[in-house]
């Protein structure tokens, strides 16, 4: 049940905790969620959309403000929803993401971990060096937007530049909606991914109609000024091309310098958004898995090499798993120019129980990485079960698959969770990720 309330009452109440969405919850009667309150503080309220279980509500008063309240960084906080939380002190934000991660290993798989680690962090700014953008041509204001969409709202937010975004990708907002107002198929343009790169800045322009020439004319002249590669993409992902042909052009890459490793990349593939926070867990995840000459190392959703590669520089064989056989032909084209001839890797559906007859999974390993989508690793936990490796790491985008998939391995397969901690992946925002360590009870030892 969903309508707006008629002559809401002013209230007010305390802020006991934070949504998913990052609203503060005030629970003085039927729950109100409410946009821009944190935890601690005591406000006053109305409440404006009514739920069966609680209501929308919007903030009045701060009567007793939290002291990890700060002033938003971004002028378009609030407005924008890229963001929920840059009212929120980062080191604050940072243990609310921790409460998160506990609640649901307590709640879902109803086990603490027997050390919880140091959080990851890094930088909380232009930290973002990927992104859909929305884009949308608004005939009442004669000109195309582009940004993330406004919070809880459909609409396009009108912003010249991101906060959180990579500067490359930053200070191209406002020169790409100027461009794409000029275009004929504006109104046929609905999104751009944006990919910064080591070495370059991609966008890929989805385009539901083919552009005029004088519309790639424009694009070329963007391209040439800014100094970026754009890419149309008309239809799925085999659809995308290069606008300006640059067969000598050298590829996307990114580097892990603890591991003397540049992956290269596809603008469209797969690769983690915040590359600060990347190097520091590939090199937190190696040592974590205490790896050593003799290890043998499994990599499940290994992607484009990411973490595989760095641990085949430290244990005698690392084999990396990945649904994506486009992903899995990069990675092997990364471990070639690396001469990691102890790296393998595989193209395997994991969404589905894994055929042990596969060769791969014929033999031993000494340690496993986990690295899923939101969805979690459900359909594969029984073979990592099989496989009876000692020490077993599970890198999380999702707190509840996590906590789900942890319960199974430890109360079904008999695992401990040795650690668990949160990696500030996406500051200001309520997205938690998240790293544990298992292992069999007979290999115990300090994490």
């Amino acid at each position: 049940m969903r309508g707006a309330t008629r002559a809401a009452q002013i209230e007010t109440g305390a802020v006991i905790a934070l949504t998913h969405q990052g609203d503060g919850i005030v629970r003085e009667t039927k729950a109100a969620f409410v946009s821009g309150a944190l935890p601690g503080e005591q406000i006053r309220f109305r409440r404006s959309v009514r739920h069966r279980q609680h209501d929308e509500a919007e903030l009045l008063e701060i009567l007793q403000e939290s002291p990890a309240r700060v002033a938003p960084p971004c002028p378009y906080f609030g407005l924008c929803g890229g963001c929920a939380l840059q009212h929120l002190a980062p080191a604050a934000q940072l243990l609310a993401k921790e409460v998160e991660l506990r609640d649901n290993l307590e709640r879902l798989a109803r086990v603490a971990p027997l050390q919880w680690l140091a959080p990851l962090a890094g930088p909380t700014v232009g930290y973002r060096r990927r992104a859909r953008l929305s884009v949308k041509f608004v005939t009442k204001k004669g000109r195309v937007l582009v940004g993330f969409r406004e919070r809880k709202k459909p609409y396009v937010s009108a912003m010249a530049t991101c906060h959180i975004l990579a500067p490359a990708a930053a200070l191209l907002i406002e020169p790409l909606a100027a461009l794409l107002t000029t275009l004929s198929v504006r109104e046929r343009v609905p999104q751009i991914e944006v990919s910064v790169a080591d070495n370059a800045t991609a966008l890929v322009v989805r385009v539901l109609a083919e552009p005029a020439a004088a519309d790639i004319a424009a694009l070329r002249a963007f391209e040439a000024a800014y100094g970026v590669r754009l890419y149309l993409q008309t239809g799925g992902l085999d659809s995308v091309r290069r606008l300006t042909s640059a067969p000598l052009e050298e590829p996307l890459r990114y580097a892990l310098p603890a591991f003397a490793l540049e992956l290269e990349f596809e603008p469209t593939d797969f690769i983690q958004v915040n590359a600060a926070i990347n190097a520091t867990l590939v090199t937190r995840a190696v040592e974590l898995l205490k790896l050593d000459a003799d290890s043998s190392v499994l990599d499940l959703y290994c992607g484009i090499g990411n973490f595989t590669l760095a641990l085949a520089r430290r244990a005698r064989r690392a084999v990396g798993v990945e649904g994506d056989e486009r992903l899995v032909a990069r990675a092997r084209h990364n471990a070639q120019r690396h001469a990691l001839h102890n790296a393998q890797f595989h193209c395997l559906d994991l969404t589905a129980p894994a055929p042990p007859a596969a060769s791969f999974l014929q033999e031993a390993y000494s340690h496993v990485l986990i690295d899923p989508p939101r969805a979690g690793a459900r359909a594969m936990l029984p073979t990592v079960a099989r496989l009876a490796a000692h020490r077993v790491l599970y890198i999380s985008c999702h707190p509840g698959s996590l906590a789900r998939d942890i319960g199974t391995l430890v109360h079904e397969y008999g695992f401990i969770l040795r650690a668990a901690g949160v990696v500030d992946m996406f500051p200001h925002t309520m997205h938690v990720e998240s790293i544990a360590v298992l292992e069999r009870p007979e290999r115990g030892g300090a994490a």
